[in-house]
């Protein structure tokens, strides 16, 4: 069995569900999902694979809290009018919550110093501790492997796109507070946006996630990057669909 708690500030709901084989969700899905496209994303491309960081990344309890970080502070010369909004989901409960599930399925205990299980020559410093410029030259002096970093496990492609489009510098910081504002840009590629505001349906969204966070399943109950370096989902599409009611609990399917 596995447990969701989805805590806010007032109110708490436990969800207790049953672990579901992919080997039964592919004989029988339960939950078919619409068609739905990503042609209009900028950062979520079919190549930018999101590596789980560990194995067991998704075991254990997800604790959803109302947590939102503070804005983060920064100050580049790089930054433009035409710059997308950062951190424009700060503040947003049902996002804090969302953000809290993509890193329990990613990221695991060690949150927003994750760095890839794969990966053999770590980085030099935790990663929060480094600027993106040092996050860059890691990424380049060790080749040959794979480099997702973070709590959303950003891929070396993804996060050059994400920092370009939110006007950051290499002087920055890859703090939790930027980390979290990359994210939202992700989430509102993905339709965060748009769901909210009843264009598509809690289905299509999921699908969407799915597409940019391998730990996610799809409608078929498996990974959209499926056996790709060694890539799987860590939750069925019935437990993902039963946390994304509890988050979103006046949304459609």
């Amino acid at each position: 069995m596995t447990n969701f708690f989805i805590m806010g500030d007032d109110m708490k709901v436990t969800c207790t569900l049953p672990i579901i084989a992919t080997a039964a969700l592919l004989a029988a899905t339960t939950v078919s999902a619409e068609g739905f496209s990503l042609s209009g994303a900028r950062s979520a491309m079919q190549s930018d694979i999101s590596f789980n960081v560990m194995q067991s990344a998704g075991q254990g309890q997800i604790k959803l809290r109302h947590k939102v970080q503070p804005k983060a502070q920064v100050r580049s010369k790089t930054v433009s009018s035409r710059s997308r909004s950062f951190q424009e989901l700060s503040g947003v409960s049902t996002a804090a919550d969302l953000k809290s599930l993509i890193a329990w399925a990613e990221a695991g205990p060690k949150g927003y110093d994750a760095v890839q299980y794969g990966a053999k020559r770590l980085p030099p410093q935790r990663p929060t501790q480094m600027t993106i410029g040092e996050i860059y030259r890691w990424i380049d002096r060790t080749p040959g492997q794979p480099h997702a970093i973070g709590r959303y496990q950003f891929i070396p492609s993804t996060l050059r796109s994400l920092v370009r489009q939110a006007g950051l510098s290499k002087n920055d910081r890859f703090t939790s507070a930027v980390q979290d504002g990359l994210a939202d840009i992700l989430l509102v590629d993905a339709g965060f946006n748009a769901f909210k505001k009843g264009k598509i349906s809690r289905h299509r969204f999921m699908e969407n996630l799915a597409r940019i966070w391998a730990g996610f399943p799809t409608s078929n109950g498996r990974s959209y990057y499926h056996g790709y370096a060694g890539n799987k989902a860590v939750i069925s599409w019935n437990e993902f669909d039963a946390v994304m009611k509890k988050i979103f609990a006046t949304k459609r399917g």
